[in-house]
């Protein structure tokens, strides 16, 4: 999962909701969009990453943007700042703010199983520290695997899978190849389904829908 661009300037946000979500409340975010509606809940253990998500949804960042970047068994990707006057074709990735957000990697307890909502950035060769994008994000729809595509995973990659992570991935699906490498700060409670219905749109060859897929907007709401 990579950006186009590199950002120069690292913000942290610190925002006086903080406080309250550190007291075990963990806010949820309603995502709009032309093919349903989908339910967020940011983790807590997360704070940059879901500090800095609920001031740009607060800000109406997000509104009219589209999910740009569509895999089917992979993901669906949104959040490109540039997306909302974007013409059908028109190759998107690049379009960002003008700073980062320090990685929040919790692993394993958060990997990418199917619903988790994640942070894309730029590749490791221009991104060592492996900081987040600002805005732009991404949730996993992925693909099941057998024990034996599992075994050999941890094999290739000298890793070791826990039980949870070859339980998920085997049940539900997931991207496995991206664990303990992108920060995942949060996950769809409810929308699913609607997820699935935007992974499985056309493409054009830069993996953009042929036909617009807008965030219609975003807001914070009671789980």
């Amino acid at each position: 999962m990579k950006r186009m661009t590199v950002t120069a300037l690292v913000c942290v946000f610190c925002l006086c909701a903080g406080n309250v979500f550190a007291q075990g409340r963990e806010p949820v975010v309603l995502i709009d969009t032309d093919m349903g509606k989908i339910r967020v809940q940011l983790y807590n253990d997360t704070p940059l990453h879901r500090d800095n998500f609920i001031k740009l949804v607060n800000g109406h960042q997000y509104d009219g943007l589209l999910f740009h970047r569509v895999i089917k068994q992979f993901m669906i990707q949104g959040g490109d700042v540039k997306s909302k006057e974007s013409p059908v074709g028109e190759k998107l990735g690049d379009g960002e703010l003008d700073y980062t957000i320090p990685a929040e990697i919790v692993f394993p307890k958060y990997f990418h199983k199917r619903g988790q909502l994640c942070a894309a950035r730029t590749g490791d060769e221009v991104n060592p520290e492996r900081a987040s994008s600002a805005t732009q994000f991404y949730i996993v729809t992925g693909k099941h695997y057998t024990g034996r595509e599992l075994d050999k995973m941890e094999k290739e990659k000298g890793i070791k899978l826990t039980p949870e992570q070859r339980q998920a991935y085997m049940i539900d699906g997931g991207t496995p190849h991206l664990d303990g490498t992108y920060t995942v700060f949060g996950e769809v409670i409810k929308g699913m389904k609607v997820v699935d219905k935007i992974q499985f749109v056309a493409v054009d060859a830069n993996d953009r829908p042929s036909k617009n897929i807008r965030i219609k907007s975003m807001k914070i709401v009671k789980k």
